[in-house]
């Protein structure tokens, strides 16, 4: 049996599978779902889509999402 695997990959190379794809410059939750704009705090750690990858193994492909973490004074200036 064949099927996509989605991978969100964090700054430190961690990674966790997820269920859904995501777009370049998409901003998301340490989870990977989406974020809900203005943020209630400047201190929600947020992170920002910045690349994709695919890769074939023997079981399908494996479609890689990385992720770049926002700035305080980026997150300020999409809060409240």
């Amino acid at each position: 049996m064949i099927w996509d695997t989605k991978v969100i990959v964090y700054p430190e190379g961690d990674f966790i599978e997820i269920e859904r794809e995501l777009k370049i410059n998409e901003l998301v939750d340490i989870n990977g779902n989406p974020v809900r704009l203005p943020l209630a705090s400047p201190k929600t750690i947020i992170y920002r889509v910045y690349r994709k990858s695919t890769s074939d193994t023997n079981n399908g492909p494996v479609i890689r999402f990385y992720l770049e973490q926002l700035s305080l004074t980026e997150t300020e200036e999409i809060s409240y």
